[in-house]
């Protein structure tokens, strides 16, 4: 392994989609716990969009956005045996943590007290940028690196990365499972894999869309019903009857309405991030002691448990494969809800 190694990247210079272009930056020396990775493809979130247009204040450019990363070991520092060349693995969305405070020591690095090192537009403890999977090679300590069971097809593998444990955790936390009543607000590029999820953990399945048109497709994916929540009468009829309510979608909700759709100590758990502020009336959790929080997706040893979960389950993202030139079109047709589920950047195009 070279000293450093220099990599072609597909990158933002400027803090619009329209910006990207090709170019090169340079991947650190192997350490003696890093493992390299030549990547084969790379899923395209939401939070990748926010990123490059600045959403949060905090774009460094140029960028190279890319958190659902799969690809196959290329080589390994003399440290680690938990890798070897030739392996099928995959990085999500950190690369680095202190290892030390009772939250890395638990497993959630997520919530790191020195504070998680994000695998892009992030800088490392010792200063130095971060870089993400719009890339043909990636550096990562091993502890960050995630085992792909040979059953998964790596490009349908990446948007678990991110999609999959962003859904699965707090699944997981408020115990889904059989005898439980689920409901699942949205059914796009976090719904569809929650959906499998829930019904793979043994829970009554329910979505509530906007509209009919992913009715047929809910139903594949595992839903046991599907309700419009265009219709008032929906809140009318499903009042009181869900433990656990999951909202995927990034836009405002009238919260009070879903609010009466829990039970007793029933939860609603937030995993898309709406721009807008989101109110609701604090009365309205008295009836029911209900809860509403929010879920940071998923330290390591629970991430590397959900891919597991979902070879075994046969629990796969619905991808559309794309080129690099389309990332821009990709993220315009992402904010346009126009993709049926998630796209996958095929990096041997770079």
């Amino acid at each position: 392994m070279c000293e450093s190694c220099q990599t072609k990247v597909f990158q933002a210079v400027d803090k619009n989609y329209s910006s990207f272009e090709r170019g090169f930056i340079e991947r650190r020396a192997l350490k003696p716990d890093d493992v390299a990775i030549d990547i084969k493809y790379c899923g395209i979130c939401h939070s990748d969009i926010h990123q490059v247009d600045n959403d949060f204040g905090r774009g460094v450019y140029p960028m190279v956005p890319g958190h659902e990363i799969t690809g196959i070991v290329s080589a390994v520092g003399d440290q680690v045996t938990n890798f070897k060349v030739g392996d099928r693995v995959g990085v999500g969305c950190f690369v680095d943590s202190c290892g030390e405070c009772n939250y890395c020591l638990q497993g959630e690095e997520q919530f790191c007290t020195k504070g998680v090192v994000v695998v892009f537009n992030s800088t490392n403890y010792d200063g130095s940028k971060t870089y993400g999977g719009y890339s043909q090679n990636i550096v990562v300590k091993d502890k960050f690196v995630i085992q792909i069971p040979d059953t998964l097809d790596l490009a349908e593998a990446s948007p678990l990365l991110c999609a999959g444990i962003t859904t699965f955790s707090p699944m997981k936390h408020w115990n889904v499972g059989p005898g439980k009543k689920v409901a699942i607000i949205g059914m796009g590029g976090l719904g569809h894999i929650a959906v499998q999820f829930a019904h793979a953990l043994g829970a009554d399945v329910a979505v509530l869309g906007h509209s009919e048109s992913k009715k047929n497709e809910a139903q594949q994916f595992g839903a046991d019903h599907y309700y419009l929540t265009s219709d008032p009468e929906t809140f009318e009829k499903l009042a009181g009857q869900f433990d656990f309510i999951l909202n995927t979608v990034a836009v405002s909700l009238d919260v009070d309405a879903y609010i009466s759709l829990l039970k007793v100590n029933g939860a609603m758990v937030y995993v898309g991030l709406a721009s807008e502020a989101q109110s609701f009336h604090v009365g309205k959790l008295f009836g029911k002691q209900a809860i509403i929080t929010a879920s940071n997706v998923g330290g390591i040893p629970m991430t590397q448990e959900m891919i597991q979960f979902a070879a075994e389950n046969n629990i796969l993202p619905k991808i559309e494969l794309i080129t690099a030139d389309q990332i821009p079109e990709a993220y315009e047709r992402v904010l346009n809800s126009d993709v049926k589920y998630r796209f996958v950047i095929d990096m041997e195009t770079l």
